[in-house]
């Protein structure tokens, strides 16, 4: 009776599954036929001619805009994008670009690619590409002028800061590899080093080829694997960074989706190259996707220690689809878990419409640890020895948001040949103040959360008849609050220089340098040293992984 019992139930299941299998079938048939329909009326009784192409990719997004935003239709005109986004290779100058409301600007050239070779420096703003006038068009539209087949020229005319007349430069267009690894050493105290900025193709044999050639002829007294501001890439350069410190045969992720090929389970394959080694790895809120996998398969093996702020919470798996006429669909098809059994997705996008939650701090579901340490469910990888880093006051991110600290830097660089090394050089007193006076001369204003709040219970205030009676506070409240407005370049001066240094050592000696520079005063790194080399005597690193 129980074995009939359970087939009746199977049946049913079969039945239940095959008929809302149908009804879907229908419904998607039904729907294309109402598109092709409207599509034509339009085509046909529009008063106005219309792009098809245009329209049709206006509703695609649309559609997709319901589901979650990683999946997303990758046009023709795209896929060199989306090729880059997998391989970190692509057809262009090799540079970083910004749109500054008027023109697109060079934000960053790679060392050793073309931009850079042929003299362009940040800052440039790109006028003309192939004589194709480029005032307000976006980085997008310029994005598509500038790449192209390598070996293929491309003719720029910029406009430098501090030189009146355009320069013009013709460029031979280079298959652009991004580096994986754009800094890694070995510091004085024996503790290795490494920043890996992707997971593209090759990553983990890059990670291993550092890792062996630091170790080389040494004995290592530590490793840092930095993830910070890494944002992903390919799951298995991410299982394979894991099998470098991890034993052959242990799961690392497994991913559960709709489609059976969705489902499946990723595994170390080869032989560790150190099992031994005290392992770090940094994080903050911009490490997400395969960051988070590598982050948390160390934490879950109790193989390494996490340092830094709690990381972006994306897990979630996409596969890129072909469709008809060269386009794509990069569309989510899986949530992926950690080996603890974790998911650590942060937004559950079936659910919310809301992508913008800012992370909830409130705990998940629990679960151990090989060691039994607890780790939780959602909200990303939690690190084990977190270390604050408070934001920017209002004064500094619109300094930075609005491009004065990128500006001051490119006229620092037009009137400085040379500076001091990457590790050496400091924001002086004479070169903060002509920072100051640069902003000020240029009408620097900003509105704090405390003004936007006076205002609004002015208004309050104002409706509700009462405006009169607290006027003299208001007042007093505006003129305290204008006080102290005015000392704020003073006040969050530590934070401005920080930015200020990186953006300037960033024009003399490109990503390397501005990683340099960061690591002089880094709070991450320092903690991840003395938990490392044991330097307050609390042997931390053993009694974190062993969970007392």
């Amino acid at each position: 009776m129980k074995k009939i019992n359970t087939l009746i139930l199977t049946l049913l299941l079969s039945v239940s599954v095959i008929a809302q299998e149908k009804q879907n079938n229908f419904e998607i048939a039904k729907s294309l036929d109402i598109y092709n329909s409207l599509m034509r009326e339009l085509n046909l009784n529009y008063v106005d001619e219309i792009n098809p192409g245009e329209l049709n990719e206006t509703a695609i997004k649309a559609m997709l805009d319901g589901l979650d935003p990683y999946t997303v239709f990758i046009p023709e005109s795209d896929i060199e994008n989306a090729k880059f986004m997998t391989t970190g290779e692509y057809g262009g100058i090799g540079a970083l670009i910004q749109y500054d409301g008027e023109y697109v600007r060079i934000s960053e050239p790679y060392y050793g690619w073309p931009a850079q070779k042929n003299g362009l420096i940040a800052g440039d703003a790109i006028l003309e590409v192939n004589g194709v006038d480029c005032h307000k068009k976006n980085t997008q539209q310029v994005s598509e002028l500038l790449k192209g087949q390598p070996g293929t020229e491309v003719k720029l005319k910029v406009k430098r800061y501090g030189q009146e007349k355009p320069i013009e430069k013709t460029l031979k267009r280079e298959k652009v590899k991004i580096d994986n690894i754009p800094y890694y050493k070995v510091f004085d105290n024996g503790v290795a080093y490494l920043s890996l900025s992707g997971f593209t193709r090759d990553a983990a044999k890059e990670v291993k080829e550092k890792f062996m050639e630091m170790r080389k002829d040494r004995e290592l007294k530590g490793f840092i694997l930095d993830l910070r501001g890494n944002g992903g890439g390919l799951m298995n350069e991410a299982v394979d960074i894991v099998n470098l410190f991890i034993p052959k045969g242990k799961a690392v992720v497994s991913m559960k989706g709709k489609a059976a090929s969705s489902n499946s389970l990723h595994a170390t394959n080869s032989n560790p190259v150190d099992l031994e080694i005290p392992l770090v790895v940094l994080v903050d809120g911009n490490s997400a996707s395969a960051s988070e996998i590598v982050a948390g398969a160390i934490q879950d093996y109790d193989r390494g220690v996490i340092i830094g702020q709690r990381t972006f919470g994306k897990g979630l798996v996409q596969n890129i689809l072909p469709l008809s006429y060269n386009t794509q669909l990069k569309v989510t098809v899986a949530h992926y878990y950690i080996p603890s059994g974790r998911c650590i997705q942060e937004i559950d996008y079936s659910h919310k419409k809301d992508t913008t939650q800012v992370q909830n701090d409130s705990l998940g579901k629990p679960f151990k640890t090989m060691a039994g340490r607890t780790v939780y469910e959602g909200h990303g990888i939690t690190p084990d020895v977190k270390v604050s880093r408070d934001p920017y006051a209002t004064a500094t991110a619109y300094l930075y948001g609005k491009n004065y600290i990128f500006d001051y830097a490119n006229k620092y660089y037009s009137e400085h040949k040379t500076i001091d090394s990457a590790d050496r050089f400091k924001i002086d007193d004479a070169t903060y103040n002509d920072f100051v006076k640069f902003v000020n001369d240029r009408g620097f204003t900003y509105t704090t959360e405390s003004e936007k709040a006076v205002e609004k219970l002015k208004k309050m205030a104002k409706e509700e008849g009462y405006l009169e009676q607290i006027k003299p506070q208001i007042e007093k409240l505006e003129k305290d609050l204008a006080a102290d407005k005015a000392n704020d370049l003073q006040k969050n001066r530590k934070d401005i220089e920080e930015l200020l240094l990186s953006e300037i050592v960033a024009r003399y000696y490109y990503q390397k340098g501005r990683i340099i520079s960061a690591l002089q005063n880094d709070p991450d790194l320092d903690r991840a040293m003395e938990i490392l080399l044991n330097t307050n005597g609390k042997d931390e690193y053993h009694t974190i992984l062993s969970g007392k």
